[in-house]
């Protein structure tokens, strides 16, 4: 993986709804990107002065040969957000990390299989990416789409999915759910709770076969938690369950029950977690020791020591700072960004990371 930051040009930027706008970058001369649906770009600006990277996943699809697309809705308070939606504009150039994340799909053009999409919001950005591909590159595949929004006006990419759906009438499904419906609304109302995605799942049920069927979740946490609750209790398996959330931020909780772990866990009279812990950090052919106080991550002590680590959403999520625990324990504030696998082989993310031990080593490159 290339972790080196690298300039791009905005091509176009698209008013989507009245909080969102798509941006569009042209190719990198000579190593256009490549990517799976679903995968995300990290984005890096200076706003007053400070360097700010947020990940945006992608909305466009390289099955449609479109250039790099993410999608930005505004944010209370959000600096990256408010940058973009009143910055970003043609010819003007971003920083960018190439594309990155475990939530995908791999394109099988010889599958015959049912893709579920279930998102609220923004979180139809990378679900738009998965739905185009499947579309256009596996023919025999079928996708069903239950989208929550306030209202129709907030609807992202509203037209677009009017107009995939009128291409592949046989193939696409799209629900639209509204939790501010007008009374000339015809499709579902409400919020999408437990009760209304019951319905609409069993309205959605596999139609090719329940072992080819994959559900692909990304939305709000409660949203998340709600649908993985009835698609368990309707018998799906973990292994068909993909999640993507990017609207989670660590608490304080967490970071109290981090300080009280790395407290906990002194392994002799000699270890003082009060008074930080060194990690040893392998990165890019490089070594690294960092002195990790309780109150920091490995990432952000690395980062005041100005060593030049990859990172994007800074909680948990976007897997940017993945690495390999090599030696020693560490504490994570937030798991949601690993899969469980990852976690026995023994990755960990930086950036929701402390030290429980003495002679933590961390690599990057494993």
């Amino acid at each position: 993986m290339n972790y080196t930051p690298f300039e791009a040009t905005i091509t176009k930027v698209t008013q989507l709804t009245a909080d969102t706008i798509s941006i569009a970058f042209e190719q990198p001369e000579g190593a256009p990107l490549s990517y799976y649906p679903g995968q995300y770009l990290t984005l890096i600006a200076d706003v007053n002065g400070n360097e700010v990277r947020r990940a945006y996943s992608l909305c466009s699809s390289t099955y449609a040969n479109e250039l790099p697309t993410v999608a930005v809705k505004a944010v209370p308070n959000g600096v990256l957000s408010t940058y973009l939606l009143s910055q970003a504009k043609a010819g003007s150039k971003l920083r960018l990390l190439a594309p990155m994340g475990h939530f995908m799909l791999e394109v099988q053009p010889l599958k015959a299989r049912h893709i579920v999409l279930i998102g609220a919001g923004s979180g139809i950005t990378p679900l738009y990416s998965i739905l185009k591909s499947v579309l256009l590159a596996e023919p025999n595949s079928l996708v069903t789409l239950i989208y929550g929004n306030r209202t129709e006006d907030s609807i992202i990419f509203g037209q677009e999915l009017y107009d995939w759906q009128q291409k592949y009438p046989a193939r696409l499904k799209v629900i639209n759910c509204l939790s501010k419906a007008p009374e000339t609304w015809y499709g579902p109302k409400g919020r999408l709770d437990a009760d209304l995605l019951a319905e609409l799942l069993e309205q959605s049920a596999p139609v090719i076969s329940v072992s080819e069927t994959h559900y692909y979740l990304c939305g709000p946490d409660g949203l998340m938690e709600t649908a993985t609750a009835e698609l368990k209790k309707a018998g799906v398996k973990p292994y068909q369950i993909h999640k993507e959330s990017f609207f989670h931020a660590v608490d304080e909780a967490a970071r109290e029950a981090a300080l009280a772990a790395a407290a906990a866990a002194v392994t002799s009279a000699h270890d003082d977690p009060s008074q930080g812990r060194e990690v040893l950090i392998k990165f890019e052919g490089d070594e690294y020791t960092v002195l990790v106080k309780p109150e920091d991550t490995i990432l952000s002590a690395a980062l005041d020591q100005d060593i030049p680590l990859p990172y994007s959403c800074q909680a948990g999520l976007c897997t940017a700072c993945r690495a390999r625990c090599m030696d020693g324990k560490v504490h994570m504030d937030e798991m949601e960004g690993l899969s469980q696998s990852e976690a026995d082989e023994g990755y960990v993310l930086c950036c929701v990371a402390h030290p429980l031990t003495k002679g933590v080593v961390i690599d990057y490159n494993a």
